[in-house]
């Protein structure tokens, strides 16, 4: 009997060293995943910003264009930016 326990509690030692092994590596792939996804989020502010300034650019640069229709433009540039977010966001 006593050996059985022995045996059952050299058992139990194992499994929690093995789960405590695989939660290490579930917590060093948890930061790579966020360092990664933070990396992700940063080059896509930066796109955002570029695509936002050549739209700008854009639009001003016909000639024909006139306030409203800008205006129009950069209303639309705004929203599709805050769209872009909220996907980020969830």
């Amino acid at each position: 009997m006593l050996t059985e326990l022995k045996n059952k509690i050299d058992r139990l030692i194992s499994l929690y060293e093995a789960a405590n092994s695989e939660k290490e590596v579930a917590i060093k792939e948890k930061a790579e995943q966020a360092a990664i996804i933070n990396e992700k989020n940063n080059k896509i502010n930066e796109l955002n910003k570029r695509l936002e300034m050549l739209q700008l650019v854009n639009a001003f640069k016909s000639v024909s264009i006139d306030k409203q229709e800008a205006k129009q433009k950069i209303e639309r540039i705004v929203r599709e930016i805050e769209k872009c977010i909220a996907m980020l966001n969830n």
